[in-house]
């Protein structure tokens, strides 16, 4: 897994929209700090930051995290609960959870926690499953139209 353009995109991103990082913090009600260390490469955002990125600059979170060179979507859905959309997935696909997990190295007891509601995926853990499945993150999401 790959996501070290992700930093790169976003400080792009900031740059053709003629904004400053802290004026996107602002927007997306996000901490000042946030967005410089996205940039900077020393955390990711949550999957709903990512969600709002990818909103706000009108782009598919493949593009955004670095991982598709265009940005081919202009329009999505809404997002799913992810516990839904994983259940959806591994029926789409017909791969069993644990067939999913021997491929991601997510533990058993993670997936167990989405599919309850009870927390969300990284968006690391999303690319993993993206990745595994050979789909694109927005498909994962659910997001494609």
């Amino acid at each position: 897994m790959n996501l070290s353009k992700f930093g790169e995109r976003l400080s792009e991103l900031i740059f053709d929209e003629g904004i400053t990082p802290t004026e996107l913090s602002k927007k997306l009600g996000s901490g000042n700090s946030n967005i410089s260390h996205y940039i900077i490469g020393r955390f990711y955002p949550s999957l709903q930051m990512t969600l709002r990125l990818a909103d706000y600059f009108q782009c598919t979170t493949d593009f955004l995290l670095g991982i598709e060179s265009e940005n081919y979507a202009k329009r999505f859905k809404p997002c799913p609960p992810f516990g839904t959309r994983l259940l959806e997935l591994c029926k789409e696909n017909n791969i069993t959870r644990a067939e999913l997990r021997r491929r991601t190295n997510i533990p058993e007891s993670v997936m167990r926690y989405w599919v309850r509601g009870k927390t969300q995926p990284s968006i690391v853990n999303v690319v993993k499953i993206a990745e595994a499945l050979d789909r694109s993150v927005d498909y994962i999401l659910g997001r494609e139209i």
